[in-house]
């Protein structure tokens, strides 16, 4: 089974008052300079998403013109802990 690597964008407050439980939090300005602090393997799995999807769209095209594959906008974070 291979790892997830869920990552929040949203802001830290906005993480603090809830999130995914494995997810990390590197708002979606951040997080082409800051994705080595979760992984630095171009394939990995990666899941993003903030308060409604759009944030967490940013992020994923940030990621992939970065080279990494396997990134997913899973949306907001109420879809996220449906």
């Amino acid at each position: 089974m291979s790892t997830v690597y869920w990552i929040d964008v949203r802001e830290a407050d906005e993480y603090a008052s809830g999130h995914h439980p494995q997810a990390v939090n590197i708002p979606y300005e951040s997080i082409g300079a800051r994705i080595g602090e979760v992984t630095e393997d171009k394939d990995a799995d990666i899941r993003v998403y903030c308060r409604t999807g759009r944030r967490s769209g940013i992020a994923k095209d940030t990621l992939n013109a970065l080279g990494f594959t396997k990134v997913t906008n899973e949306g907001g974070i109420e879809d996220v802990l449906k």
